[in-house]
């Protein structure tokens, strides 16, 4: 049997992806939560696993979970029992007990690495703030993503966002954004984005196949549509992402370029900074921004957890007005957005 807090971590975890519409993921978290594990290798390094597990820090379930799904995609008999298929519990269990076993190489040197979502729907909330950026300074974007995992959401500009009839972004894109939206809309502009780059501890490419699986694997395998989205994404991508720590890197970007607004975000990256990490990359970012003028603006754009609900908060600070706005909130994956706009 595994550890107590283990269980309890994946309980969690089960009850968290049933209110994010996975009754799959719900599913296995609850069998992955109450049924015996095979003796392996991989049963031996999660029940060794030291320091918080859970979802706000090292993601436990969440890495299995990633695992198993990368092997199903790859073609792996397990696959016969994952969505479309529905299958009992005993079943389930039978064909994920036994990958378990017979692929415990395979997810002990999966689950070493933490889960990358690169949640493609988050850039509905991009959208709106590069629509409210461009209408109010009306000059072309340099972009900085801090956790930026793939890049997927540094495309956020050749994305299209359809809300209540209306429609922003790149028309006819591949990748088409339909969020429930409550609120006004936002104004009628054009970002013009002229630099785009990104940083992570651990970046992937999405031009090399390893890096797209693991992009998709941590999807949920009953929502196909975000796979869909996710993989079409992919095929847009062209930015970069560095690897490095996000507020050294950071750094050697918050240099004003006279005529340009200067955009840095983060989507549920900022939560796994360290209190320290945070503590120094906001103070750097507010001494860039008290060197602001009005042709070279600084903008901070965070959609992270606050300790509300419901979703997370979105949060944009301009300079050198030094304003802080609250937008509203959003679902943190992007299916509801509930915009309170420029106020």
């Amino acid at each position: 049997m595994i550890p107590a807090h283990l269980k309890d971590a994946f309980a969690h975890q089960a009850q968290a992806c049933r209110h994010l519409g996975s009754p799959f993921m719900g599913q296995l978290c609850d069998l992955l939560a109450t049924r015996g594990w095979p003796d392996s290798p991989l049963r031996e390094k999660y029940a060794k696993w030291e320091g918080d597990i859970g979802p706000s820090a090292q993601s436990l379930p969440l890495r299995l979970a990633g695992g198993l799904h990368a092997l199903a995609l790859q073609g792996d008999e397990l696959a016969a029992s994952y969505p479309p298929v529905s299958v009992s519990d005993d079943a389930l269990w039978g064909a994920v007990s036994t990958a378990m076993t017979r692929q415990s190489a395979f997810l002990c040197d999966w689950v070493d690495s933490p889960p990358q979502t690169n949640e493609v729907r988050r850039s509905a909330a991009l959208i709106a703030v590069g629509q409210l950026l461009a209408h109010r300074f009306d000059l072309p974007m340099r972009l900085s993503e801090l956790g930026a995992s793939g890049g997927l959401n540094l495309m956020w500009d050749r994305f299209e966002l359809d809300i209540a009839g209306a429609r922003f972004g790149r028309a006819n894109s591949a990748v088409r954004l339909t969020p429930v939206w409550e609120g006004p809309m936002p104004p009628v502009a054009v970002p013009q984005v002229t630099e785009r780059r990104g940083v992570d501890l651990n970046p992937l490419d999405p031009r090399l196949d390893a890096d797209q699986l693991r992009l998709q694997a941590y999807l949920w395998p009953d929502q196909h549509d975000r796979l869909q989205r996710t993989r079409a994404a992919i095929a847009l991508s062209e930015a970069s992402v560095d690897r490095a720590d996000a507020i050294d890197w950071l750094e050697g970007r918050l240099d004003h370029t006279r005529g340009h607004l200067h955009l840095i975000y983060s989507t549920i990256a900022w939560q796994y900074f360290p209190k320290d990490t945070q503590a120094r990359g906001t103070a750097k970012i507010e001494a860039a921004g008290a060197a602001a003028t009005a042709d070279s603006p600084l903008a901070w754009f965070a959609m992270e957890p606050d300790g509300a609900s419901p979703g997370a908060a979105m949060t944009l600070r301009i300079w050198p007005q030094n304003r802080t706005i609250r937008l509203g909130r959003i679902d943190f994956h992007g299916r509801w957005v509930n915009w309170k706009g420029w106020l």
